[in-house]
C-alpha cells in the first residue's frame, strides 16, 4: 500500500482536526465501500448454490453420483461431498407426498423438497427455476382452510392458465378418486405476496389447482400447504395474520 502524506491530501482545517487525535503515526483509512463477500460481484457464489441445489434434488430423485458427475462435469467425490454435506442436506428418499414433505421440513430441507418435487412428480421445471432467481422463505407444510385460496388454472375464461375442459375434468376426477382412497397427496404450493400498489397480502395458488378443485368438490375444507415468500415485510404480515396455523 502506497504511503501518502496527509498534508498533501487533506485541507488544512481537516488536517488540524485529525492532528488532535493522532500525529506522526501511520493510519489506515478503510474504503467507504463495504467489502463484498467472495463471489458476490461475479454471481459465481449464487451459481454454485443453485447448482448444488439442483444436484441434491436430482440425487433425491434417484440419479446416481456417477450420472451427476458426468452431467455436471465434476468428479464423483465432488458430487458426494455436495450430496452428503450435513450443512446443506441430510440425504433422504424423496417422494411427491405430504409425508415426505413433512419429513424433509423436519430435517430443515423444505426448499430442497419443493425443488425435487417440481423437477419430478410436479413436472414444473420452469417454476423451480423461477424460485431460484432470488432467495425465498418457505413455510409449512401447514393445514389451512381451502376457502383462503382461489384457482388460477382451469377451463374457464379469465383463468391465467387455461386447460382444455376434457383434460381438466379427467384430471380432477382422478384426484377425487385418490382423495377418496386416502392417498398421500402432496401439499399445495402457494405464494404469499403484497401486489404493487397494495398494502394487504394475497395468496397465489402456484401448484395444486386440480387438487384444490377436487377437494372442494368433495366438500373437503382444509388441506396442507407450503408457502413461499420473498420479502421480509410480506413474511411479517403473513405471520401476523396466519401465524396461528403454524403453531
Amino acid at each position: 500500500m502506497k504511503y501518502e502524506n496527509a498534508r498533501d491530501l487533506l485541507p488544512e482545517p481537516l488536517l488540524r482536526q485529525v492532528q488532535k487525535y493522532i500525529s506522526g503515526q501511520l493510519v489506515y483509512i478503510p474504503s467507504r465501500e463495504r467489502k463484498r463477500e467472495w463471489g458476490a460481484a461475479s454471481g459465481y457464489r449464487e451459481y454454485l448454490r443453485q447448482r448444488n441445489q439442483d444436484i441434491r434434488a436430482q440425487f433425491a430423485l434417484g440419479q446416481s453420483a456417477d450420472q451427476l458427475a458426468d452431467e455436471y462435469h465434476l468428479s464423483c467425490e465432488s458430487i458426494k461431498r455436495i450430496v452428503y454435506n450435513k450443512k446443506e442436506m441430510i440425504p433422504m428418499q424423496h417422494k411427491g407426498t405430504l409425508t415426505s414433505a413433512k419429513e424433509w421440513a423436519a430435517a430443515g430441507q423444505l426448499e430442497d423438497w419443493v425443488h425435487a418435487y417440481l423437477l419430478g412428480d410436479g413436472h414444473n421445471k420452469p417454476f423451480s427455476d423461477g424460485l431460484k432467481i432470488v432467495d425465498r422463505m418457505f413455510l409449512g407444510p401447514v393445514e389451512m382452510p381451502l376457502k383462503l385460496f382461489t384457482r388460477c388454472t382451469g377451463p374457464e375464461e379469465g383463468m391465467r392458465y387455461r386447460i382444455h375442459p376434457e383434460v381438466w375434468e379427467n384430471h380432477v376426477a382422478q384426484i377425487q378418486g385418490a382423495v377418496q382412497q386416502n392417498a398421500d397427496l402432496p401439499p399445495l404450493i402457494v405464494h404469499y405476496l403484497i401486489p404493487e400498489g397494495k398494502t394487504e397480502g394475497e395468496f397465489e395458488l402456484n401448484d395444486g389447482n386440480t387438487r384444490w378443485e377436487a377437494y372442494t368438490r368433495l366438500g373437503v375444507e382444509t388441506a396442507h400447504v407450503i408457502f413461499w415468500i420473498t420479502d421480509r415485510y410480506e413474511y411479517e404480515q403473513f405471520m401476523e395474520k396466519y401465524g396461528k396455523y403454524l403453531q
